[in-house]
């Protein structure tokens, strides 16, 4: 008894599992798993598919296509803050997930996160799965997609960026004491540079923070990222015009 040959359907109460795991668990198909554009993921772009894959167990396998991770989400997963966007965009490029809508930053009131699609999960209240990973056939494609998404940063994105951090220096400067203007008597201190409990001063905030009203809370319009287009677009997308610079014959890699 005990051995591996005792039929343990005989024993009475006996109940069958299904399968050896009981708990939440994701499916791979060996063939993605094999394929030239899996081999070509970086790791921060494998931590994004699978910080997805993650909230999708979450949703009970449901809403693939409406699944919200945050930029704080990824980095709690290990992914540098810096590198989140590109990873997104190489995961996107070579066909593992689909940036379904796009998120907006600013306050936490008007912040929303990006919505999600994996290409190769099957979940139960959205469409079948379409991966577009198999479009990809050479490693020489899926390495040239995947360098190219990578660099291909939203212009727009960086300007917006840029003008951020312009205004957060500017509001630090005018936040700054003037030297000159500390009043001379330091028992009647100004009203507005009383010190708080934390120890630092409290300044009047500038005109144009304290009587600007923050734009209202807008839907995003839904995003048709590079893996909703066929391979040679794809390429066309990313400014990939030439394949001869990857020693490719034909665009996306085909023979």
């Amino acid at each position: 008894m005990g051995g591996k040959d005792h039929d343990t359907r005989a024993i009475p109460g006996f109940i069958k599992r299904r399968n050896r795991i009981n708990e939440g668990f994701s499916a791979r198909r060996i063939s993605m798993l094999e394929s030239p554009a899996y081999r070509a993921l970086s790791l921060a772009a494998h931590r994004v598919i699978s910080r997805i894959e993650i909230e999708l167990g979450r949703h009970g396998g449901n809403d693939n296509g409406r699944l919200p991770v945050t930029k704080q989400d990824f980095v709690e997963y290990g992914i540098h803050k810096d590198g989140i966007a590109a990873a997104i965009r190489e995961a996107e490029a070579l066909g593992f997930i689909r940036v379904t809508e796009r998120g907006r930053g600013g306050n936490a009131e008007y912040r929303q996160p990006n919505l999600f699609f994996l290409t190769f999960a099957n979940s139960k209240s959205s469409k079948a799965p379409t991966h577009d990973w198999r479009n990809i056939k050479t490693a020489e494609a899926a390495g040239a997609l995947a360098k190219a998404a990578r660099a291909n940063k939203n212009l727009q994105a960086v300007a917006i960026g840029a003008r951020k951090k312009f205004r957060n220096r500017v509001h630090k400067v005018a936040l700054k004491p003037d030297p000159q203007s500390v009043p001379e008597n330091h028992k009647s201190p100004d009203p507005q540079s009383v010190p708080t409990r934390s120890g630092h001063k409290v300044y009047p905030l500038s005109i144009s923070r304290a009587g600007a009203r923050y734009p209202e809370a807008r839907s995003t319009q839904p995003y048709a990222g590079y893996s909703s287009l066929p391979i040679e677009l794809r390429f066309l997308a990313l400014g990939l015009t030439s394949a001869k610079n990857f020693g490719l014959e034909k665009i996306g890699g085909a023979a």
